[in-house]
């Protein structure tokens, strides 16, 4: 691993509610970017819901086209993982509604899906022991860490970007879904959150502002305008992650919504735009370093897909949308980081 901790600027963990006295849970939610296989459960089944009760086993290829990032928490820590996340998710299907090839029914939400499985888990009674067999009774207010990175399909193109979400919704509705989610994680006993704030999506090869990719497999009618898609995606990430650094301190302190929890907002895009632009400090590929390119592209007409001859840890991009293998392991330190108290890439409340 990559060490990311320094001293940090900003608020002092030291008098905050974070109170983990042993990082033992790491109970994820979000899409893609911390899927471990989820999707590929509803694609495998019809469409039919992962039972309640279901752990999923390890997934060694995800979207980062190698492990995902909070697996790479678990190795680290022997932390157990509980993953809910689910690739193509938005945090509410009553903003925007996402499909895909296979599945009839809309993708999965976060608040409406993964929030009622990880509850359902919680209160699990296998049938054959009388007991939870997926937490049994180890799931407690200072060992576990609930972590939630979602924004990337809720900004994206056939959502927000491309005024695709339901009459009546603002990017407001998506802000205020992300501590519904949390209020029903408080209500189910955790203490421990970590918010993910919005990647810097318009570095990305699909919303990148000048090196952005045409049409591809995640956006097939992608028009020509490349330069005003990044700069109107740079917008709406600078928007949705200021506002995350406000409202936090509000609910915990003046509002009092999540009393005794705490919270921690950790800086992803700042971390993540540190990564490209000081790859040579992160990226150890032994290939010239690639920060703007995709390693892995498909052809969306031929639906063939191949992968760079070059390095694999060279590239900070797997695909047009999804960051590598490597990248996600410099998260996964940081965030291992965050876990025990300090980091410059978090704030603690």
């Amino acid at each position: 691993m990559i060490s990311t901790t320094t001293a940090r600027g900003g608020p002092s963990a030291a008098g905050t509610n974070w109170h983990l006295r042993k990082f033992e849970n790491l109970i994820a939610f979000g899409d893609s970017y911390t899927d471990e296989g989820r999707l590929g459960y509803f694609w495998n089944h019809g469409g039919t819901p992962v039972p309640i009760g279901t752990v999923l086993p390890f997934s060694p290829v995800d979207s980062d086209g190698g492990i995902i990032w909070d697996r790479w928490v678990s190795i680290y820590t022997n932390a157990t993982l509980f993953d809910y996340a689910t690739a193509g998710a938005v945090c509410s299907n009553n903003i925007v509604k996402k499909y895909v090839p296979g599945i009839t029914n809309p993708i999965p939400d976060v608040l409406g899906s993964e929030i009622p499985s990880f509850i359902g888990d919680t209160k699990y009674v296998n049938p054959n022991t009388g007991t939870n067999t997926v937490y049994g009774t180890n799931r407690k207010a200072d060992n576990s860490v609930y972590a939630l990175w979602i924004g990337t399909n809720d900004l994206g193109s056939g959502s927000f970007l491309t005024d695709s979400t339901f009459a009546g919704t603002t990017i407001v509705n998506y802000t205020n879904c992300i501590f519904e989610v949390f209020d029903a994680i408080y209500a189910s006993g955790g203490r421990n959150f970590v918010l993910m704030n919005n990647a810097p999506l318009q570095l990305s090869p699909e919303y990148g502002i000048l090196d952005g990719v045409g049409p591809n497999q995640y956006w097939q009618d992608k028009p020509s305008n490349i330069t005003a898609i990044g700069y109107k995606m740079w917008e709406y990430t600078s928007l949705v992650n200021e506002i995350f650094r406000l409202q936090i301190p509000y609910e915990v302190h003046v509002s009092g919504r999540f009393a005794n929890a705490g919270f921690v907002l950790f800086d992803t895009h700042a971390l993540l735009t540190d990564i490209f632009n000081n790859p040579s400090h992160y990226l150890n590929g032994t290939s010239p370093l690639d920060v703007t390119n995709p390693y892995h592209q498909c052809n969306i007409t031929t639906g063939t897909c191949e992968n760079a001859t070059a390095s694999f840890d060279s590239y900070f991009w797997w695909d047009e949308v999804h960051p590598s293998v490597r990248v996600f392991q410099i998260v996964a330190d940081a965030f291992v980081n965050i876990t025990k108290g300090s980091s410059k890439w978090a704030q603690y409340w």
